[in-house]
């Protein structure tokens, strides 16, 4: 961490995209440069390298490995984190990260198109994305799954959701049949998996032959102050990690789609607690290819209830930067004109 914070300096690498429709996005840099517009990346492998990645960098920076939890990525911490969360998730969290037209344009890629599919919504939470999901999809058709009564709880309140399917499960080992889902969709999710290859190792497992994947997550930070708290708090990866895990998977025709709030004009240098829409298609009926060792994290084994309140804390306290970083975008927005860098 000490590392990221003294390195400031970004080194990015871009590839043009095909730019969506609805948000678009500029690039910044540290020093107020600005860079093209950027939307939908593509990535495929070849037959010199094993993977072809044509997602921008992020930062060239040092982080932590994605397989080092940070303090709310741990299971039982991110379990407590939400019980207190649920109360104001929706009308406080989701108003500056999470916005209907962002979950509008996040599921336009995972191609929702018949209202028969079999979908399941992993880590749905308290039904925001579900919400989405159900304008598309018969409701009897869609699980939502989250290892959060509490978040839960909320879902089963909404009446859009009653017909849902709600259980508790976890991400990374799912209670379903492989080759079950037409489509799997998991938002606001990935952040807290102490294994992120694993779930979408899941994914690929749970998905019937030419099923999609629709993973929304957060992305990783360029200034040297958001990666600092990110690094703290919870997983934020960088786009090429996230092409990198689906296609070791063994996902196909992956691609990443940018999302952020309007107000951020696509400034995307403090990281984006929901950032990026990133889908892939399963080629054929089984598992994963992929094989994995043992889970990165046994819950059911005991914890220093010292070091559980420690991480919780400092996790809690990183959090709560990135609840102050879209208010302080959102003045920027109101205060700086229209067409001027922010």
């Amino acid at each position: 961490m000490a590392y990221s914070m003294l390195n400031g300096a970004e080194n990015l690498r871009l590839i043009r995209g095909i730019t969506p429709n609805g948000l678009g996005f500029i690039r910044s840099d540290l020093h107020g440069n600005h860079f093209p517009k950027m939307g939908l990346v593509s990535c495929a492998r070849n037959s010199r390298t094993s993977i072809k990645t044509l997602a921008p960098r992020c930062s060239l920076s040092a982080t932590r490995p994605a397989s080092q939890p940070r303090f709310i990525q741990h299971k039982k911490e991110a379990f407590w984190f939400y019980r207190f969360l649920s109360i104001v998730y929706d009308h406080v969290i989701n108003p500056g990260h999470w916005t209907e037209d962002m979950r509008d344009e996040a599921l336009e890629p995972a191609d929702l198109s018949d209202p028969n599919m079999i979908v399941v919504d992993v880590g749905g939470g308290t039904g925001f994305t579900t919400l989405g999901i159900v304008k598309h999809v018969d409701a009897k058709n869609v699980t939502i799954l989250d290892q959060s009564p509490h978040q839960l709880a909320k879902a089963k309140q909404k009446e859009p959701l009653k017909e849902c399917k709600i259980i508790e499960g976890d991400a990374e080992d799912l209670p379903f049949a492989t080759d079950y889902a037409d489509r799997y969709v998991s938002a606001g999710s990935i952040e807290y998996w102490p294994d992120p290859q694993r779930g979408i190792k899941e994914a690929y497992r749970v998905l019937k032959l030419g099923g999609k994947a629709c993973l929304i997550g957060p992305v990783y930070p360029t200034f040297w102050l958001s990666r600092f708290f990110s690094d703290v708090w919870m997983l934020f990866p960088k786009e090429e990690e996230y092409i990198e895990w689906f296609q070791k998977a063994g996902f196909k025709d992956v691609q990443i789609k940018r999302i952020g709030p309007k107000w951020y004009r696509g400034v995307r240098r403090h990281g984006l607690i929901m950032g990026c829409s990133v889908t892939g298609v399963k080629p054929a009926s089984g598992d994963s290819p992929l094989q994995l060792g043992p889970m990165a994290e046994d819950v059911t084994k005991p914890v220093n209830p010292f070091a559980f309140l420690l991480r919780f804390i400092l996790g809690a306290m990183a959090g709560a930067y990135f609840v102050l970083i879209p208010i302080y975008m959102w003045l920027k927005d109101q205060i700086v004109p229209e067409g001027r860098p922010i």
